[in-house]
């Protein structure tokens, strides 16, 4: 019979294929893991500046592995060359990745050439976090500075990435703010590219 397809029967529930559909994780989840985090983290410092530190150290193995993860699936095991290209890589696909939507905007440094900045209105990471007085500028968003400064060392791009609370105007929260301070090599080597 030629024309007619098989229709494959599965016997076992455990033989059918996994469907691929949305591959998203739960907020409630993330958002009690991410505090284990913070709170296991917090029991082994005694500062702020060294939680912070390893809330980066945690996101920069993340990072890593995002570059990866995303290298092989979305651009066929190519990486960017580009500083342009990796900043507008970091801010549109890995951020729609992790955050399920593209950063709020990407700005070059005004007063140093090899700074650009990476700003979210509401950083998913300080979303449903509350900061006791004690604690001061206690920042959650170094573990996303620590992602981005994976993603960035994995890709060639060194920089020292760092997380600030900004501000805004008619907003009681303030946003969040990812600094990313380029290695002089990467601008060595982009002004050679030309």
């Amino acid at each position: 019979m030629i024309g007619v397809g098989k229709i494959k029967q599965y016997t076992n529930v455990l033989d059918k294929p996994l469907s691929k559909g949305k591959q998203e994780v739960s907020l409630s989840a993330f958002a009690f893991l991410f505090s284990e985090i913070v709170q296991y983290n917090q029991t082994q410092v005694d500062n702020i500046t060294e939680l912070e530190r390893r809330l980066e150290d945690a996101g920069y193995a993340v990072g890593a592995r995002v570059l990866e993860l995303l290298c092989h699936r979305e651009k066929g095991n190519r990486r960017e060359t580009r500083l342009l290209g990796i900043l507008s890589f970091v801010h549109s696909t890995v951020w729609k990745v992790l955050f399920g939507k593209v950063a709020d905007s990407l700005e070059k440094g005004t007063e140093h050439e090899d700074e650009y900045m990476i700003s979210e209105k509401e950083l998913l990471v300080n979303r449903f976090i509350s900061i006791p007085k004690d604690m001061g500028t206690f920042n959650c968003g170094a573990f996303v500075a620590g992602i981005v400064r994976g993603v960035l060392d994995g890709a060639g791009f060194p920089a020292v990435v760092t997380a600030h609370f900004v501000p805004a105007e008619g907003q009681q929260r303030p946003r969040t703010t990812i600094l990313i301070k380029f290695a002089e090599e990467v601008l060595r080597r982009e002004a050679r590219l030309g």
